[in-house]
């Protein structure tokens, strides 16, 4: 282990745009449950019950929902980075970090103080909600006061549209900009590192895919292998936190 991470290091030491992927595997380590690990929100909830279509069609979907994500909403706002997120704050410090491609919804990154502007939430996030229909925008502390006082489904103030947390569901497509610019970045990093993804999720793997297409060198920290791992220039199955604070020396 003590080689892998001289061997990180030393990538590192000589990159300087460096692309940060990460996954639900970087969150575990703040106490944030994995949806599809055991235990995790899948256990409780059928996944089918949450398409995109079926939340736009169905009242009782739509409560179901709204329980779904409270529950999830409720650890993740009490939530506080760890070490890893700490780590990637350092890294943009440094004046190393090209940007944060996140598969995560938890806000995590801006409460370790990483600069909005390179953050990209590639699959929304849960703390803030919008109307499908004109687009108004929520604080989700609004919207859960409003459910705490007994409202089963939330809706517009303007427009009576359906309020939805801005995350992407089953079925939602996936905001073009931000892949758009998660592409180019993929594109222009000189090191791309995958913090706890498992890779398996589609398009948002599709963009360290690409920094690999490009010849970018990539650094795979994740428990668990990834279908990447072959193609990584280096690979360390261990905690995210643990791995990110010895290469950086923190």
């Amino acid at each position: 282990m003590d080689d892998l991470i001289a061997r990180a290091a030393d990538i590192l030491d000589n990159a300087q745009k460096i692309l940060i992927f990460s996954g639900a595997g970087l969150s575990t380590e703040s106490g944030i449950p994995d949806f599809r690990s055991p235990g995790g929100v899948w256990d409780k909830y059928d996944p089918s019950d949450f398409y995109f279509q079926k939340i736009l069609s169905d009242e009782k979907a739509r409560e179901k929902y709204w329980e779904m994500s409270r529950e999830f909403y409720g650890t993740m706002k009490d939530a506080q980075p760890n070490r890893a997120h700490i780590s990637i704050r350092v890294l943009e410090e440094m004046g190393k970090l090209l940007a944060i491609v996140t598969q995560n919804i938890d806000h995590l990154h801006h409460k370790a103080g990483n600069s909005p502007e390179k953050i990209i939430e590639i699959h929304g996030t849960a703390f803030s909600v919008s109307c499908l229909s004109c687009g108004k925008k929520y604080d989700r502390e609004e919207i859960e006061r409003r459910l705490d006082s007994g409202t089963k489904v939330p809706y517009c103030d303007d427009c009576s549209g359906i309020l939805k947390p801005d995350t992407i569901s089953f079925g939602q497509a996936m905001p073009e900009d931000k892949m758009a610019r998660a592409i180019s970045h993929a594109n222009e990093c000189d090191l791309c590192i995958v913090l706890g993804s498992s890779l398996v999720v589609y398009p948002a793997a599709s963009v360290p895919v690409q920094a690999v297409r490009s010849g970018t060198k990539m650094i795979i920290i994740n428990r668990d292998q990834t279908p990447l791992d072959s193609e990584a220039d280096l690979v360390i199955h261990d905690s995210v936190s643990r791995a990110m604070t010895q290469i950086l020396g923190l």
